[in-house]
């Protein structure tokens, strides 16, 4: 069903896959900005999953998923290289 935005009015939460009103969730933005809407999609949380996650500032977090290969290599690869860049043990092609 799409609300009188041409928005869906159930979504689900991507924590625990609980289908719920548009009104009973909460918007989540990977880059923690919110607030600036211009070309953005976001995700959801249920109630109760907002709640329990935390609320402290993520920092680079997110760019360091992205730059691990999150949800785009094997689980060992993204391991390997999440490890090497959150430890400074990833050299760049320059000193390679």
């Amino acid at each position: 069903m799409w609300g009188s935005r041409g928005r869906p009015s159930e979504v689900t939460c991507i924590a625990c896959g609980s289908a719920v009103d548009r009104a009973d969730a909460r918007e989540y933005d990977k880059h923690g900005d919110r607030f600036d809407r211009r070309d953005k999609e976001f995700e959801f949380l249920c109630k109760p999953c907002y709640r329990d996650i935390s609320h402290q500032p993520r920092g680079d977090l997110e760019a360091l998923l992205e730059e691990s290969g999150a949800g785009e290599t094997s689980r060992e690869a993204f391991l390997k290289r999440y490890t090497e860049l959150a430890t400074g043990s990833a050299r760049s092609e320059n000193e390679r």
